[in-house]
């Protein structure tokens, strides 16, 4: 089986921070190979892999700003679909982008949606000769079809299991309203317990506003975008990961490496958590500011050592990577080879050759 792995470049893969799509992108492509699979992974040229390694952007383009992230990528997947050809199967992590030019590709292809950035790039998907894979059941858009449902899995090595974890709550992710980082700060605030953040700023007039005027490095502490060794760190040495999310949120992967951690979760049940936390057992969901720091003392008494062995079997790269083959061979022995059609893109009508599947 010969896979192209069409990766995101605005970091490298895997990143050094910040960078989620490139981390999963880089861990399936990690498995794939040990698994006797010839795979070629189109990133940036500076990332590093087992697999072959493909592509024409030096680096990330969000970490150089001589580099305009819509040239490079429209290159990027220029370049990768010429060699299409080549592979038994094309598989995009790379947004909407692909989807635009998937007449150009010339093996069948697969798109992992990873979240969709707003309402107005659905027709990109919807026209488009491809099969998608989601990444929760709660992320399906009921206008495209999907082979499957495949959640993240992490590198189970990078976070080692912490019995003893101290007081403190963490919350990660992008410093933006939708991660209600802000909420978080209520949250311990309100548990008395310090509570230390961690991600990019991704939106500044609200880091400005909501979240810099409480730091003061002792009960909040702000350590802006850290790598994976600080990042298993300070979610192991924790009580709980905050997680009170302002919008659906896709998946989740700073919930799934706190739990393996063996650190319990308290997230706000929208979006993907119901699918991703287990009640109980890694975490607690919750609706309000009052129900989580109750969920605070209850999460303490959690068994971590059950958390991690949870979150192992059900979020583990070798997961990951065994369901994706999956979809790959079953593509392959379907005679994907024929383009997909959808409504819309040819005759009106015209289905998805490919069945919906959960």
């Amino acid at each position: 089986m010969k896979v192209a792995l069409l990766g995101p470049i605005a970091w490298r893969t895997p990143p050094h921070h910040y960078g989620p799509w490139e981390q999963v992108t880089g861990l399936l492509a990690e498995g794939l190979a040990r698994r006797g699979v010839d795979v070629t992974l189109f990133a940036t040229l500076d990332s590093a892999t087992s697999a072959r390694l493909d592509g024409i952007a030096p680096r990330g383009y969000a970490d150089d700003p001589d580099l305009d992230g819509r040239v490079w990528e429209a290159m990027h997947v220029s370049h990768a679909f010429a060699r299409s050809a080549e592979f038994d199967l094309v598989h995009s992590h790379l947004d909407w982008l692909p989807l635009a030019f998937a007449e150009h590709c010339h093996a069948p292809l697969l798109t992992t949606v990873h979240g969709f950035s707003g309402a107005g790039i659905l027709p990109a998907y919807a026209r488009a000769a491809s099969s998608y894979v989601s990444i929760s059941d709660a992320d399906r858009a009921p206008e495209l079809d999907y082979v499957a449902t495949v959640h993240h899995g992490v590198d189970l090595t990078g976070l080692p299991f912490t019995r003893d974890a101290g007081p403190g709550l963490a919350a990660f992710g992008r410093i933006h309203p939708d991660k209600g980082i802000h909420t978080a700060i209520e949250i311990a605030r309100r548990a008395g317990r310090t509570l230390t953040i961690c991600g990019i700023v991704q939106d500044e007039r609200y880091f400005a506003e909501q979240v810099a005027p409480h730091i003061d490095d002792d009960r909040v502490v702000f350590l802006g975008s850290v790598g994976p060794r600080r990042r298993a760190e300070v979610l192991g040495s924790s009580t709980a990961l905050l997680h009170p999310i302002a919008f659906d949120e896709p998946f989740g992967l700073s919930v799934v490496e706190s739990m393996v951690c063996g650190t319990p979760v308290i997230a706000y049940a929208r979006g993907s958590m119901p699918e991703v936390v287990d009640e109980g057992v890694t975490g607690r969901l919750v609706h309000t500011v009052e129900q989580a720091v109750d969920a605070v003392t209850q999460v303490a008494g959690l068994d971590r050592a059950a958390c991690r062995e949870r979150a192992r079997q059900r979020f583990g790269a070798d997961r990951m990577v065994t369901d994706y083959l999956a979809v790959y061979e079953r593509l392959i022995r379907r005679g994907a080879a024929a383009p997909v059609e959808r409504p819309g893109r040819s005759r009106p009508g015209d289905t998805c050759l490919i069945p919906t599947r959960s």
